[in-house]
């Protein structure tokens, strides 16, 4: 499911689309604190990777940072950062597919969870597969940066999946070139044009049937860091990073003990026992989760209920609405009219 752009309030991002934004800025003489605050983002919340923030005031700091930097590849050199891992939870389950077509999938259907203002589309014709790429934040802007970061990071997944000695047939941008074009020649070859007629990525069809070759041992640290045995104590934060996993796993209709347990890489006793240690339950998480992520939803008025029925795997949109007044004491219409 794609974001329908237009509807609603203004498109969110998450903190997580600026993953190793500090690092590069500092690197190229700038301050990002300063930077962040003059975009109106709190420089201290971009360590909370899944706060939620304008897309329009991530975009305008990065067209502000380029410009600051003097770097006007500075969307493909944050992407060259970025690896399977940084997706948090979704790598997880990115992982588990069992080959690329299903792996990109999966990736463009959960795009919305990272990113409001992102849209991804994949279609296949004559034996060529095109990834389009595009940003729509409601209203004209110079996004040549955030189109930058988001084509680069989808490449970069790509390769990943398809292991290092991938090359797609040609990587497409809709703006004209950039004063450093160095960057972006590394990073995808002598594949690329400027001035196109569309912005993304085109690869053969057959290698979306390829299986995954992702081995990536951030992505297993990740899922190892839940367990650390040490002391025969129980884990900090299990609860936390389980709940991470379950807020993606939710909209795919997957979201049980099982298949937390499978992605984390241990056994289904081991989760119970984790949260049973903290004095939680996984029935408790998934619903503390499942009400987080609806009142997001509810709230931003950008999904109709029966969306975000679907999207939290209610079977139908009158069980959400119960569910919901239940749990807040007021049905969606009543809390929606209220944040408005």
């Amino acid at each position: 499911m794609v974001v329908i752009a237009g509807r609603g309030g203004p498109p969110l991002a998450r903190y997580a689309s600026l993953a190793n934004y500090a690092d590069l800025t500092r690197s190229l003489g700038a301050d990002p604190r300063a930077l962040l605050r003059e975009a109106g983002l709190d420089p201290a919340g971009i360590t909370v990777q899944d706060r939620w923030v304008p897309a329009d005031a991530v975009n305008a700091l990065l067209e502000r940072t380029a410009q600051v930097t003097g770097r006007d590849d500075l969307g493909v050199r944050l992407a060259e950062l970025r690896r399977l891992s940084h997706l948090g939870p979704l790598s997880l389950a990115l992982r588990e597919e069992p080959d690329v077509r299903s792996a990109l999938r999966m990736l463009i259907a959960h795009e919305r969870m990272y990113n409001e203002a992102l849209h991804t589309r994949l279609t296949v014709d004559d034996g060529v597969a095109t990834v389009r790429v595009e940003v729509d934040l409601g209203h004209p802007a110079p996004d040549a940066q955030a189109v930058d970061l988001a084509v680069g990071v989808v490449h970069s997944l790509l390769r990943e999946l398809l292991g290092r000695d991938w090359a797609p047939l040609s990587v497409s941008f809709g703006h004209p070139p950039p004063r450093h074009p160095g960057t972006a020649r590394r990073m995808f070859g002598g594949t690329l044009h400027y001035d196109a007629g569309f912005t993304g990525i085109r690869l053969h069809e057959k290698d979306l049937d390829r299986e995954t070759a992702t081995a990536d041992p951030q992505l297993r640290a990740y899922a190892r860091r839940f367990l650390d045995d040490s002391g025969g104590s129980a884990a900090p934060r299990a609860g936390d990073r389980i709940r991470q996993l379950v807020d993606m796993l939710l909209p795919t209709g997957r979201c049980s003990a099982e298949q937390v347990a499978r992605s984390l890489g241990v056994d289904r006793r081991t989760v119970h026992r984790r949260l049973a240690a903290e004095g939680t339950t996984f029935t408790r998480v998934v619903d503390d989760a499942r009400a987080a992520l609806a009142q997001h939803l509810v709230a931003g008025r950008r999904y109709s209920f029966a969306e975000i029925a679907e999207l939290l795997a209610f079977s139908t949109p009158s069980n959400f609405s119960r569910w919901f007044k239940s749990r807040f004491g007021a049905t969606p219409r009543e809390w929606r009219a209220a944040a408005r």
